[in-house]
């Protein structure tokens, strides 16, 4: 969050008790993660949760449906204990406030989504802002009464894709109205004198995710506000994709100094989350010991946007202008091609590049420097006005699969997802050309530049699920995999569908056991299919709108 040429300052928020476990201030990122067990399966979701434990997970997340299943978090929590685990538990609310009410009686943080906290109140559509503003803290206030009694903690949850008519109404779908959906509720409790608030703002959609947590921390700091944030990118899927989004989103934003607690959502089984979140974290230069090493500063600036414009550049060929990122390798590159490294672009080479309408320059950085360094560079090019267009290239020294991909996915994306680059070149010891080829073209969509296969969206599965999303997804990429520039969702149920697929073409939501609700777009096309013909009717969905491919 300055400029980007050295370590980041932190934004150092206030502390915030969970449990035994606190987040904030100069306490490490904390890890996390969710059941995907039913809630009212106490022996399952125990063992579960176990599991997670024992991989590094800091805090514990179970859904609670109903009453029913929130009163069931004392039976999770007390056998939990017999088996000498005193992990935090946190109960995650939707709709429903009387479950957040009783939840928050039994754990130690609740999660709400101000977004469907209060759907079923239809007069805050017609209310004036006073009024509006007396109904949410009517609502409210039981909730923070109780979470004061007990001393519970709060995470207020905006998810893009499930914003509220209200808000969608004044601000869209956008990072703003997410930004505000939560602030409203920040507010009302910071009035009532209650701060243990945790806040965040999730999207599958990379760019969403990350400017509208840039825009949080920029509205709290203009309100006097410094709550602990929450990152994820949810519904980021499974596999090399669910890691690739997840790396770059939350990778960029711990590289900046934000985030208090991570969570990594992947359709997989959720111990499987953890290692990942830890690797990011490790990746984005921000491991837990060297946090309370950084400047402690609260005011600090905000350099990323909060809205994606890409940079100007000419056009040599197919590189840079309205083009779309090339992936380079070592073939030739058209027009006058120009390497920098660290420390070598001096006035004079940017005044010739000014004047060379054919120059296109390489930055060349290895792992350790390359993020400062490219920031660097593409910050000296806009102040001088040059717009040479720039591929942006690093050199990994060898690693493990996994860790080049999390490690490029955050020095790239996070450049990508701010605009920056014509095209990308990595090169990494002891993996193929083949492999590096399909990462480039990976960390390309994951950053929404550019889209060569079907995007999936789906979310990581949890008690609400109402069919077996793991293997569900795989038969849906199976099936729709080789259809290009697609964007399908693999949904468990009604929360994270329709609204949290929000930039979906076709979605397949769990709509009750054994059924299938199909969408497109964010129109209901077909409701309670079979789940043994959904997938079939899917394709006959994409077949029928002139989306399918042979």
């Amino acid at each position: 969050m300055n400029d980007n040429s050295s370590s980041p300052v932190r934004f150092i928020t206030r502390v915030v008790r969970v449990g035994d476990v606190p987040m904030g201030g100069d306490y490490p990122v904390r890890l996390q993660s969710m059941t995907t067990t039913p809630s009212l399966d106490t022996v399952r979701t125990v063992e579960q949760a176990l599991r997670m434990v024992k991989a590094g997970c800091e805090y514990v997340r179970i859904t609670a449906r109903n009453v029913k299943e929130a009163e069931n978090l004392l039976s999770i929590k007390m056998e939990l204990k017999r088996r000498g685990c005193h992990v935090p538990l946190i109960a995650d609310v939707h709709f429903n406030p009387s479950v957040a009410e009783t939840a928050a009686r039994i754990v130690e943080k609740v999660r709400i989504n101000p977004g469907n906290y209060l759907s079923e109140d239809k007069g805050l559509l017609r209310a004036s802002e006073a009024e509006m503003k007396e109904r949410l803290r009517n609502r409210l206030l039981p909730l923070i009464r109780i979470c004061k009694e007990h001393g519970t903690a709060l995470r207020i949850g905006s998810n893009h894709g499930s914003l509220s008519e209200r808000i969608m109404a004044r601000f869209g779908d956008t990072p703003m109205g997410m930004v505000e959906s939560a602030l409203e509720f920040a507010r009302i409790c910071r009035e009532e004198n209650f701060n243990e608030l945790i806040i965040s703002m999730k999207s599958s959609n990379t760019r969403v995710m990350i400017y509208s947590n840039r825009l949080l921390v920029q509205r709290m700091l203009e309100e006097g506000m410094d709550y602990p944030v929450h990152l994820g990118v949810t519904e980021a899927g499974e596999g090399e994709d669910g890691r690739i989004k997840s790396a770059i989103g939350i990778g960029t934003l711990l590289r900046e100094g934000i985030g208090d607690t991570i969570r990594v959502s992947l359709t997989e089984e959720p111990e499987f989350e953890i290692p990942v979140a830890r690797m990011i974290l490790q990746s984005a230069a921000c491991p837990d010991e060297s946090r309370c090493q950084r400047d402690k500063l609260r005011e600090i600036r905000i350099s990323g946007p909060v809205e994606y414009k890409r940079r100007k550049a000419l056009q040599v060929g197919e590189i840079g202008g309205t083009k779309v990122p090339v992936v380079a390798t070592n073939e030739p590159i058209p027009g006058h091609v120009i390497a920098v490294k660290l420390g070598e672009l001096t006035d004079a080479m940017i005044s010739s590049m000014k004047n060379d309408p054919d120059a296109v320059l390489i930055a060349d950085s290895d792992a350790d420097t390359g993020h400062f360094f490219q920031r660097s560079l593409f910050r000296r090019l806009t102040e001088s006005r040059c717009l040479v267009p720039v591929i942006i290239r690093i050199r990994y020294p060898r690693m493990d699969e996994q860790e080049l991909l999390i490690r490029s996915s955050i020095d790239v994306g996070s450049l990508l997802i701010d605009g920056l680059g014509d095209g990308i070149w990595l090169e990494a010891e002891g993996h193929s050309s083949g492999y590096i080829n399909r990462l480039s073209y990976s960390i390309l969509q994951g950053s929404r530049c550019r889209f060569t296969r079907t995007e999936f969206i789906a979310c990581p599965s949890c008690g609400r699920t109402l069919f077996d999303i793991q293997d569900t997804l795989l038969r849906v990429k199976e099936r729709m995999g080789h259809l290009k520039n697609l964007k399908i969702a693999v949904m468990g149920c009604i929360v994270n569908g329709p609204g949290e697929m929000a930039d979906a073409d076709y979605g397949y939501v769990g709509a009750g056991p054994g059924k299938v609700t199909l969408y497109k777009g964010r129109s209901i096309i077909r409701k309670n299919v079979d789940e043994k013909d959904a997938l079939n009717a899917l394709e006959e969905l994409i077949r029928i709108n002139g989306d399918w491919e042979e």
